[in-house]
């Protein structure tokens, strides 16, 4: 397709993203940043994991996203005691016709919050793995495909350990981002105040302001967007500082750093920063989309030593010193 078309079509599809963010805003005050990555995240159909302390409206960001498209939305509350079955679905015996029919469980839809996903073992895990990985659940003998789109959005509190399970890094790879929700501004917190202790005002309701034709056609232009060659070496250079920091001139890093990215975290920062022009209204990927997104892709891929832990090293100020080393084009 010619990129002046593309260009067009972006700029003419603009006001489908601001439609989504306006509604959305009507019950979400403030975390536009992350508003936006779940956007990009519905147009690349990745799925996202989504950490912050309770009370910062998680679970009701996700549920007003879902609200605001007309596609199926589960909630699974995540507990000790979860079976596969009670995500996946399991086989039901007909005494009639003395089959064993399939009942499919809350995985099958377009949107799944998987709340405090954390709180559920490994078998659970090893069940949401496959519906994550292969966009299909098996219940049985039998392999049954998942809904187009199909989009897991998890949520964990990052304090509470007890009663948690630390998910498998194969998994934690499958999200193609990590965000961190932090509290809002003090101006966003008196607007908060304003807009939910008036016994005047109506309860929000958002409504549904895309349909899935509508997004399937967004999704389809924005995978269109340009990564010219100097940006695709950028990107690759930066997975790749992740593995050898002495090529990049980082010989801090090296101690700090147990295992680096993987060339799947290649992909996902390049199809997210296409996302991210997309919604920016550009036809092009540009070094300040990659920047802006490389730490939502890259800090839950980096496996750091007990060194960097006792040296209260992070992810992201790791990846923050790897934008600094690495050449931009």
């Amino acid at each position: 397709m010619d990129q002046t078309a593309v260009q067009n079509e972006i700029t003419a599809a603009h006001n489908v993203i601001a439609r989504l963010r306006a509604e959305v805003s009507r019950a979400i005050i403030g975390q536009q940043p992350i508003v936006d990555r779940l956007i990009v995240a519905l147009l690349i159909r990745g799925h996202v994991l989504v950490e912050g302390l309770p009370g910062l409206a998680k679970t009701l960001l996700v549920k007003t996203l879902a609200a605001t498209i007309d596609a199926s939305f589960k909630r699974i509350q995540f507990t000790p005691d979860l079976l596969p079955a009670d995500i996946t679905g399991t086989l039901i015996f007909d005494p009639g016709a003395r089959t064993f029919n399939a009942r499919f469980g809350p995985i099958f839809a377009n949107l799944v919050l998987a709340d405090e996903i954390n709180r559920a073992p490994a078998k659970v895990q090893s069940a949401l793995l496959e519906a994550m990985q292969e966009r299909q659940v098996t219940i049985g003998d039998s392999s049954y495909k998942l809904p187009d789109p199909f989009l897991v959005i998890a949520t964990q509190n990052p304090i509470e350990h007890e009663g948690t399970y630390a998910l498998p890094e194969a998994q934690v790879d499958r999200f193609v981002m990590k965000l961190k929700v932090d509290y809002p501004s003090a101006d966003e917190e008196l607007k908060m105040l304003g807009l939910y202790l008036d016994p005047t005002a109506e309860q929000v309701a958002v409504r549904r302001v895309l349909t899935l034709d509508e997004i399937h056609n967004v999704a389809t232009l924005a995978a269109h967007v340009h990564v010219d060659e100097k940006i695709g070496r950028y990107v690759v250079q930066l997975v790749t500082a992740t593995r050898r920091p002495l090529d990049f001139r980082l010989p801090s890093l090296v101690p700090h750093i147990s295992f680096g990215a993987s060339p799947r975290a290649t992909l996902a920062l390049a199809h997210v920063a296409k996302a991210h022009a997309f919604i920016q209204g550009r036809a092009y990927v540009v070094p300040e989309d990659v920047k802006a997104v490389a730490h939502d892709v890259l800090r839950h891929r980096l496996v750091l030593s007990y060194e960097a832990a006792a040296e209260q090293m992070t992810p992201d100020r790791i990846i923050d010193q790897i934008l600094g080393a690495v050449p931009v084009p």
